[in-house]
């Protein structure tokens, strides 16, 4: 073999000086929630520069060492992944994040799954081999000890004989390619006289003893599969591979907004008059005013929870932004009036009322991506709509009812256009919360008069009533319903109905949102004071 060039002596002793630096530096992002952005920028970039000259050398040995090159790429694959994955949530790019992970974890797994065919084959086939060599040796020895000696049989030539050629003896010898058969079923024999434990011999017991390749490979597979999802799931534990919804920083008081008149004059018209002129009329007053009255929100206070600089919530982040997450479900259009022009329109309005710090885009995400979040940074609400139908699974029951209760999350419902939707909106929240009833929610509740306080309902189309049903637990509300379409009002052209419905739209979704975000808040704080 030829010595290392200098070169690659350098390459590998500085990967083998980053390696357990990489591996420090992603515990720490793991667990130390305030550690600089520039550290693990730093470092996780260091790994694109390593990778580099390694794929190079890769790609230059490519015809001489094949199986090199892809070992190398197959590292700095995960390097790379693990890079884009980074970036995208340090970036604050929901979506790019999560779809370059979940993308980026199904190649991971083919990957391996082709090193683990390629490795068992070869372990296979050397196992295979070694046995075969071992019956081969053992059938000669046996061959070589009951053939006769020549000269030692009785009646045998004497020495002084005619010497027998060697193509005579071949020619007196029966053929003996039938007999070179037999050292494989001897290796079969011999296997199937003991037992193998070792997996990655095809003859291990527990593979049977027809189709013996066929149930190692399905064995080794779903052993694979199994293992690499337990990997997934452990992995999952970690602040990493979770997905973090963070409260913006700040603090602030829960109460409502202060409501002024402004009373402005607007001049229509302006009468000049000339006293000494000999035309006679009825002088009409100087100046035609119109009195205009304006309300306008003051910000007399800041829109928050807790104490802390900013209008915010306490427990918040300097990265933390309000976002509005849409739930994705089976069987209908939860997609309705989704993203810009409607959700997004609703989010910017938070913003600007409370000057709160919101998020670039709305977002969706399904059911069980739910599970995803851990307790204490999971979304504090979801917003569902539509107006067909809904089916959830058992599982997807189970996911509502752990992020309701045991994550402090709420619902914020509306029909989105038929009795359809409203049955199956409360056939859902039977299975979710059996035990609570839903009631009307009064208009002198939180909800409904902070920050904003609400005169009526709006409704856009009473599709399921004029009143909103709310599921009240532990002091709090998990779900709120709204039964006219709100989100028809937060769209670009307001569904056509008149400037005051919309506008109350708004407010409603303002108080919604803050709501449950004050709520979440204030969970978090008495956990952080519970010893």
């Amino acid at each position: 073999m030829n010595a290392p060039q200098p070169t690659s002596r350098f390459l590998l002793a500085a990967t083998a000086v980053y390696a357990p630096v990489w591996l420090a530096l992603w515990f720490a992002w793991l667990s130390i929630r305030t550690l600089p952005a520039w550290l693990p920028v730093a470092g996780f970039s260091l790994a694109l520069v390593l990778a580099t000259p390694w794929l190079v050398t890769a790609w230059k040995t490519r015809r001489s060492r094949p199986r090199f090159g892809l070992a190398v790429a197959s590292v700095a694959y995960v390097f790379v992944w693990h890079w884009c994955v980074f970036m995208a949530d340090l970036l604050d790019w929901p979506n790019l994040s999560r779809t370059s992970a979940q993308f980026g974890l199904a190649a991971l797994f083919f990957i391996g799954l082709a090193w683990v065919i390629w490795g068992l084959e070869r372990a296979s086939d050397r196992y295979q081999r070694r046995r075969r060599a071992a019956a081969l040796e053992s059938f000669e020895s046996t061959t070589a000890t009951a053939t006769p000696v020549a000269g030692s049989h009785a009646g045998g030539a004497s020495a002084a004989g005619p010497a027998t050629s060697p193509a005579s003896s071949a020619s007196a010898m029966p053929d003996a390619r039938p007999v070179l058969a037999r050292p494989a079923m001897e290796a079969e024999s011999l296997a199937l006289t003991r037992r193998v434990w070792n997996p990655l011999d095809p003859y291990a017991w527990y593979y049977g003893r027809s189709s013996r390749k066929l149930n190692q490979s399905l064995t080794v597979l779903l052993s694979y599969t199994i293992l690499f999802f337990l990997a997934v799931m452990l992995l999952n534990q970690t602040r990493g591979c979770q997905e973090v919804y963070e409260l913006p920083a700040g603090g602030g008081q829960v109460k409502q907004l202060a409501q002024t008149v402004r009373i402005q004059k607007v001049i229509r018209k302006k009468f000049v008059v000339n006293p000494y002129s000999g035309i006679k009329f009825e002088v009409p007053p100087i100046d035609e005013v119109k009195l205009q009255l304006n309300e306008i929100t003051e910000h007399a206070y800041t829109v928050g929870y807790g104490d802390g600089a900013g209008a915010g919530f306490a427990g918040g982040t300097s990265k933390g932004k309000v976002r509005l997450i849409r739930l994705e479900y089976a069987g209908g259009d939860w997609d309705l009036n989704f993203g810009v022009g409607a959700d997004l329109n609703m989010l910017v309005e938070y913003g600007v009322r409370t000057q709160q710090k919101i998020a670039d885009q709305t977002e969706s995400r399904t059911i069980m991506d739910l599970k995803a979040f851990p307790a204490g940074k999971a979304p504090p609400v979801m917003f569902l709509t539509g107006q067909k139908s809904i089916s959830v699974t058992t599982g997807e029951i189970k996911v509502l009812q752990q992020y309701l209760n045991e994550k402090h999350g709420m619902l914020f419902a509306s029909n989105g256009g038929s009795g359809q939707f409203h049955q199956q909106f409360l056939a859902l929240m039977n299975q979710v919360a059996p035990d609570i009833r839903p009631v009307p929610v009064p208009l002198d509740d939180a909800i409904h008069t902070i920050p904003y306080r609400l005169a009526a309902v709006p409704i856009v189309a009473p599709h399921g009533g004029r009143e909103s049903l709310g599921w009240y637990k532990d002091g709090r509300w998990i779900c709120y319903y709204h039964p006219g379409d709100i989100s028809d009002a937060w769209c670009d052209d307001h569904a056509g109905v008149a400037a005051e419905v919309w506008e109350a739209c708004y407010q409603l979704g303002v108080n919604v949102l803050f709501y449950a975000h004050a709520e979440h808040s204030k969970w978090m704080s008495a956990k952080q004071q519970t010893p």
